[in-house]
């Protein structure tokens, strides 16, 4: 086989796996938002709704304590991820610290990206345990923030790699300090560090192996910061075990609010890094 035929069958393979991988998705995503979508049309007010009583035997109420909670736990942890992360990040790159450092660092943080959710929970759990508390709000924000924290630690690293090295020339040469050029940098860094933050958020909102262990399972809105809370994505496991019929189509209408939000976030991480991009330099003005 010549080198031309060997072209040609490569990009038959690779638009296959293309094809393949789209269509699973595009499968995933459609059943969900067809089931989910039919089922929030018949009852719409059960995405707002506080649980009754006997939820999950009954199916009575809503999930609104579900989405509370969801907000409540990864919005927190997002801003305490955000800030360590950006700071971390900074600290990388060569005004800071060695290359071997940096190396060795990124090391690890690409170690703990790929490790499994379900260890931070436990993680967190052994915490609990150690010092006699329970389940709830707080050891949730603790365990997405740890999750996050690697995610977005890259995103912003590699954000601010890719920054021209003439912002930290040219602010060098204006006599601005340390601080001062590295706000600069982050300036031109803003898309891939708006993204990085953004894809955090949906990774945090969406998984439920990380607070499955640290924020409880509770059928009652958000009392509290050291009460139990539930997630939607904890919501929706529970309600697909259930043996009621109705249980189980609000476990499609939960999983239609949850993959909505994830693919809104998306889009929303692609409309701000082109926002922000004006502020790179080179980047288009509004």
């Amino acid at each position: 086989m010549d080198r031309y035929a060997r072209q040609r069958l490569f990009g038959v393979f690779t638009r296959g796996a293309t094809a393949l991988v789209v269509g699973v998705m595009g499968l995933v995503v459609g059943v969900t938002i067809l089931r989910g979508g039919r089922v929030l049309l018949a009852d719409p007010a059960i995405a707002i709704t506080p649980p009754g009583s006997r939820y999950m035997l009954e199916g009575t109420g809503g999930f609104l304590h579900a989405v509370l909670g969801s907000v409540l736990i990864v919005g927190p942890a997002t801003v305490v991820s955000m800030t360590l992360a950006v700071s971390t990040a900074l600290y990388l790159q060569s005004d800071y610290s060695s290359k071997r450092f940096s190396d060795v660092t990124n090391m690890f943080l690409n170690v703990l990206w790929a490790t499994p959710p379900i260890v931070y929970g436990v993680f967190v759990l052994t915490i609990i345990i150690a010092i006699g508390a329970r389940t709830s709000l707080v050891f949730g924000i603790v365990a997405i923030a740890i999750f996050q924290y690697p995610i977005m630690t890259r995103y912003t690293d590699e954000a601010l790699r890719s920054a021209p090295d003439a912002v930290g020339e040219a602010t060098y040469g204006l006599g601005a300090t340390r601080f001062e050029s590295a706000f600069m940098t982050i300036r031109a860094a803003l898309p891939g560090i708006v993204a990085g933050i953004v894809m955090g958020f949906a990774r945090g909102i969406g998984d439920a192996a990380t607070v499955l262990f640290t924020a409880g399972r509770s059928t009652n809105m958000p009392a509290g910061p050291f009460e139990p809370a539930t997630t939607l994505p904890v919501l929706i496991f529970d309600q697909a075990m259930s043996f009621n019929a109705e249980v189980r189509a609000h476990a499609y209408a939960a999983s239609f609010v949850l993959i909505v939000a994830v693919l809104g976030l998306i889009l929303t991480s692609k409309l701000l890094a082109g926002r922000y991009a004006r502020f790179a330099p080179g980047g288009r003005h509004s």
